[in-house]
């Protein structure tokens, strides 16, 4: 009986206000008792989730689990996958403009509600009236059938059963390797420590393999004409293979040979060079004499200083020419082409 009369008071009092206000629209505008105070001065902030799950219109909005708002409406965004709640906050609560939206379960089996929290970004001006706060700036917490599906998996379908196997075989594996085991653990130790002082060259070397990558890909058809040009080039190299390896082959043998005659004349080629090193030293010695006195050579047998002598444009010799002993001379005139004059020659040995 009294749940009917509350029934009936709740119908006398959804009457009353469809009466009252054009615009009740059922008793989701009702607010819910002991909710949060939004004051005379609320403002209203969008906030965008991927996924609502069942929360409702009425929800609390709480910052620092401190009720500060509720949910007005719940609908689907413009892109047609997102869903879109608007808030009203009380407006004596300041939040940056970056701030972050949780979905958040009040108990095990509570309701839901939403909670505002400043992001660990530095925080950016001030959410007001009209504020957006993007699907990037909130996430929800894992549902209670969610938790109990994934343990439903393991412990049917999972690893609970290779754990014992698997707890095994490193006992196994472990069980007089101790020191072995903690030389390695040190040497990887050390090995990442050295990673961790190299990480600036590491990143630096990273950063040129995009770059070359980058490169690369930017002259994707240069590479192509190229490895395409090369093809021709490597079909003669694989049918040359056989004069090729052959080649390699002898010249392998012809470097044997050299060894082998330059190990044996050694001990000739060390003498020689003993031999020649008096003479390199007498050369040495000469410095610029040497090549002053082969300097004559080219003007044989007139030396540079015969230059200043000459007048003109012509050398005047004078030869004497005294036959050998034995030598019989024409007398003057006879023997002479007409016409040349004869010079008197001296006589030899006396005649």
């Amino acid at each position: 009986m009294a749940t009917k009369r509350a029934i009936a008071a709740l119908a006398a009092c959804c009457v009353a206000l469809t009466a009252c206000s054009s615009d009740f629209k059922g008793v989701y505008d009702l607010p819910l008792p002991g909710g949060a105070d939004i004051g005379d001065h609320p403002y209203r902030v969008t906030v965008q989730f991927a996924d609502v799950l069942d929360l409702v219109p009425q929800a609390a909005v709480k910052v620092g689990d401190v009720p500060v708002g509720r949910v007005e409406t719940i609908r689907l965004g413009e892109d047609g996958w997102t869903a879109e709640t608007v808030l009203a906050v009380n407006g004596d609560v300041h939040l940056p403009a970056n701030a972050i939206a949780r979905l958040r379960q009040s108990s095990l089996l509570g309701e839901k509600f939403i909670e505002l929290a400043p992001s660990a970004a530095k925080a950016e001006g001030r959410l007001g009236d009209g504020g957006v706060i993007p699907v990037a700036s909130t996430n929800r917490n894992p549902e209670f059938e969610e938790i109990f599906g994934a343990l439903s998996l393991l412990l049917n379908g999972g690893g609970i059963g290779q754990l014992q196997t698997i707890n095994r075989e490193l006992s196994k594996v472990m069980d007089g390797n101790e020191e072995e085991i903690r030389s390695f653990l040190s040497t990887v130790e050390k090995l990442v420590s050295n990673l961790d002082s190299h990480r600036s060259e590491i990143t630096s070397a990273l950063d040129g393999l995009n770059q070359l990558s980058a490169t690369l890909a930017n002259r994707k058809k240069q590479v192509e004409g190229a490895l395409t040009d090369l093809t021709p080039g490597l079909q003669s190299l694989s049918d040359q293979r056989t004069q090729l390896v052959s080649m390699l082959q002898s010249l392998d043998r012809l470097s044997g040979v050299g060894v082998d005659v330059i190990k044996k004349s050694r001990a000739d080629l060390v003498a020689d060079l003993t031999a020649l090193a008096p003479i390199l030293k007498r050369l040495a010695d000469a410095g610029e004499s040497l090549p002053k006195s082969l300097e004559i050579l080219p003007t044989f047998p007139f030396t540079d200083a015969v230059r200043d002598g000459i007048k003109g444009d012509y050398l005047n010799v004078y030869a004497t020419m005294i036959p050998a002993p034995g030598v019989e001379l024409p007398p003057p005139g006879e023997g002479v082409p007409p016409g040349l004059p004869t010079l008197p020659l001296p006589s030899s040995g006396g005649s």
